[in-house]
């Protein structure tokens, strides 16, 4: 069996963790399986490096920032290549330039174009176990580039898919999916298998288990993804296609989100084109927008309201500005301390009265209301920041989460 693995920061996080990874590593070898196996940077080491270039300028340029950052996981690969090969098993590492892992010229935010896998097929059919720095890649022109923050989750998945492996084992400090973040949540559970669609939503909410892009093309290419710790040798959580079982299950998981922030416009001409002309440079920007909100005016205009990245807020305020003034916008406002909490099921399909009781529980406690957006399987709220806690823990009892609440028949 052709099995990716990828491990996290913590994982890898000093020599002894690193011994530990490959003493797992091995034991899959000895058991016949052909591994792959995806590194991050050690745990801290990114922002090390992202803090020695802003100690430099608080803006450095972003194609040198990722040559710079793109060093911790070369780190991490090539130890774990040694590691392995003191051990006594042929091993070698590759960074992403070497598959290669060809990606976009979006610096810093790089998404994968394509693979090539002969290299990583050539080493595993001489019996090699074949490691590869997560979170890189390279353009056609040749620059390094990065694929974001939880990339190398991407990496791996996108591996997995190209050599078409029968398993993806994505291992962290994590035993797998909660239905709540557990240090919020105490009696939170951890779900022993969870659709593709499920996992895409908490994802896309603020689960940081997995990175979106990486559950994305998990079940474009239905590849079967394991959530595991790589402290222990307990069950994960399978993330695979949907079945009967899930869809009776109501609510699966509450999540949150602290990096939001919301930037509302007044004033705006409610006319075709528009709409284009505001959210058009945000995009090409690399800026993901996610809920959006228009009420129109009696007076031919229009108030928007949306949401982006906290850590893009500034960024979007800016590009905003310059537009808004071209638009004759009557005024913007920013607001960068909110929270978006979720909640996530299957069930919620064909299950009725899920988001009326969501809305109570927030009344109940106090807990005003500033957006809304829903999905077949999602419905989110925009609150103030300081009722985050209190919000996810709410929402867990409300939907008896620690039992696991499951359709009425």
């Amino acid at each position: 069996m052709l099995i990716v693995q990828k491990y996290g920061g913590t994982s890898v996080a000093n020599l002894e963790r690193i011994r530990k990874v490959a003493e797992r590593v091995a034991s899959y070898k000895r058991k016949g399986h052909d591994l792959v196996v995806v590194v991050s940077a050690m745990a801290g080491e990114t922002d090390r490096l992202i803090n020695l270039a802003k100690a430099i300028t608080p803006d450095p340029p972003l194609r040198e920032l990722d040559m710079l950052v793109s060093t911790g996981e070369q780190v991490t690969a090539s130890l774990l290549a040694i590691t392995l090969q003191s051990m006594g098993y042929k091993a070698i590492s590759f960074l992403g330039f070497q598959v290669p892992i060809y990606t976009t010229e979006l610096f810093t935010k790089a998404r994968i174009k394509d693979i090539k896998i002969d290299k990583i097929k050539k080493e595993l059919s001489e019996g090699k176990i074949v490691v590869v720095a997560g979170f890189q890649g390279v353009t056609e022109r040749g620059d390094i580039t990065t694929l974001g923050r939880g990339g190398s989750d991407t990496t791996a998945v996108a591996l997995a898919a190209a050599l078409k492996a029968e398993l993806c084992e994505i291992y962290t400090d994590v035993e797998g999916v909660y239905t709540a973040d557990p240090r919020i949540v105490p009696n939170a559970r951890k779900l022993s298998k969870i659709s593709y669609e499920e996992m895409l939503e908490m994802a896309s909410s603020g689960a940081k288990v997995l990175e979106m892009r990486s559950v994305e093309l998990a079940m474009i290419y239905k590849v079967p993804l394991v959530v595991r710790s790589s402290f222990n040798y307990e069950e994960g959580t399978l993330i695979t296609e949907e079945d009967e079982e899930m869809e009776k299950v109501l609510v699966s998981g509450v999540t949150y989100n602290r990096n939001e922030a919301r930037i509302s416009l007044y004033g705006v001409p409610d006319r075709p084109g528009v709409a284009a002309k505001i959210f058009g440079p945000i995009g090409e920007a690399g800026i993901v927008v996610d809920m959006i909100i228009q009420t129109g005016r009696p007076d031919g205009k229009a108030d928007l309201t949306f949401t982006v990245p906290r850590t893009d807020f500034k960024q979007a305020l800016e590009i905003v500005k310059k537009v808004c003034d071209e638009l004759g916008v009557e005024r913007i406002e920013g607001d960068d301390k909110i929270a978006k909490v979720s909640i996530i099921g299957a069930g919620m399909r064909t299950h009725s009265g899920v988001a009326t009781k969501m809305f109570e529980t927030l009344a109940k406690h106090g807990i005003n209301i500033m957006m809304i957006s829903t999905s077949e399987i999602k419905i989110s709220c925009v609150i103030d920041e300081k009722y985050t806690e209190l919000a996810v823990r709410a929402l867990h009892e409300a939907f008896n989460l620690e039992g696991g609440i499951k359709e009425e028949k």
